[in-house]
């Protein structure tokens, strides 16, 4: 059958024929005598664009709902035909809690639970992109700052803040021009619009608790018509236990290059879904250097979950684009040779019959099982999980079994 639509950004084309591309000269998929369910994303509304301001030439944008209606019609087809699915998710964001606690995320959980399925996700390509940032509030009462430098044409400017369930905290905000928009109380549900007297901007605020899952407080900050140099949000705690917050600003490409925090950490930068419990998480590394590739996210997670699981080849990698042949870099790259590996793992389980019930969590164990680690470094750990991916070694040691 010909479906009249065509792969315009190439990244879906690429990734599939890295996990099972047929042979073509010197170049052969993961699982080549794998069959292909390709499923392309409708774009996201306006809406959402609108409300998290992002650009509109932004073609790679899309609505969680969709990837959940994605997934369910591959399994749908995989069920009609009887056969074993692995289901690449090679895709994230930077909105969510990064705890894996959504309807999303929950969904996907519970996909990767079911027999004859391995769900593998991508970590992120987040670690040196500046994008997420940090902190501590000791005691009530007391104040912490996050410091946003924008640089010119930055739009519109979205970013998020997490706490947890014991802690409850509110917002002051400072603008390059040191106009002040005073303490705004938290009272959820409720979104704040101040227009700025000596600048062009207006900044809405809005405050959410409990939200769903961990029952922490979930702040917006959306600066419109941001002006140009360091904008300074001041973190009141109201309510502290712990205290602990994390504050993140859209994926790469989904805010302007020039928007950055000051105060940047590495670590937290796995984004959602790869947060999430149950699939196979995939971060990158340089398989000729044996290094890790600098922009492969960094865990844990906001529930201190070891994150990614492991990492497979994500630089230089040879594949298919719609146009030819390239190479892409990057952890989604590494979660379609990961995708392979599943598939190979369940024609051994279910097609050849070794374990009619394999599925994610086994495939998971088994594979880390394998994994080749370098002896001077200690795993797991939160760059490399617990190590790099060594198919050949995972089946060497399922025989032992």
């Amino acid at each position: 059958m010909i479906v009249p639509e065509e792969d315009t950004v190439g990244h879906g084309t690429f990734l599939a024929s890295v996990a099972a591309g047929r042979e073509v000269d010197d170049f052969i998929g993961v699982a080549p005598e794998a069959e292909i369910i390709a499923v392309k994303l409708r774009k996201a509304r306006p809406y959402y664009l609108d409300l998290y301001s992002i650009p509109k030439d932004q073609d790679n944008a899309y609505e969680s709902s969709a990837v959940m209606v994605g997934v369910d019609y591959i399994l749908n087809k995989a069920r009609k035909l009887k056969k074993p699915v692995a289901i690449c998710i090679g895709l994230g964001s930077n909105l969510g809690s990064h705890d894996a606690y959504s309807i999303f995320q929950e969904y996907l959980s519970g996909i990767s639970s079911l027999i004859g399925v391995c769900l593998c996700v991508a970590a992120g390509n987040e670690a040196q992109a500046r994008h997420h940032t940090d902190g501590k509030i000791s005691v009530q009462g007391e104040t912490q700052t996050i410091d946003v430098k924008i640089g010119e044409k930055p739009g519109d400017v979205f970013l998020s803040i997490w706490t947890g369930v014991s802690d409850r905290i509110s917002i002051s905000i400072r603008s390059p021009t040191g106009e002040l928009i005073p303490r705004i109380p938290a009272k959820s549900g409720i979104d704040v619009t101040t227009r700025l007297i000596l600048e062009r901007s207006s900044v809405l605020t809005a405050y959410f608790y409990p939200v769903e899952g961990t029952g922490g407080q979930y702040t917006v900050v959306k600066l419109m018509n941001a002006t140009p140099g360091i904008w300074t949000i001041t973190l009141y705690g109201d309510i502290i236990l712990d205290g602990t917050f994390h504050s993140w600003l859209p994926l790469t490409g989904f805010v302007s290059p020039t928007v950055e925090f000051l105060k940047m950490s590495p670590n937290y930068t796995v984004t959602v879904p790869a947060t999430m419990f149950g699939a196979i998480i995939c971060g990158a590394y340089n398989a000729d250097q044996n290094s890790i590739y600098s922009n492969s996210s960094w865990g844990p997670t906001r529930l201190e979950g070891l994150s990614p699981d492991l990492v497979a080849p994500g630089v230089g990698i040879e594949g298919f684009y719609p146009y030819g042949k390239g190479t892409m870099n990057g952890t989604s790259v590494a979660a379609a040779i990961t995708t392979g590996a599943g598939a190979l793992m369940l024609q051994w389980g279910i097609v050849k019959k070794n374990d009619p019930a394999i599925s994610t969590y086994q495939i998971r164990a088994y594979m880390i099982r394998g994994c080749n680690r370098m002896q001077n470094m200690q795993y797991p750990n939160n760059r490399w999980g617990y190590g790099s991916l060594n198919l050949l070694q995972t089946f060497q040691l399922m025989r032992e079994i």
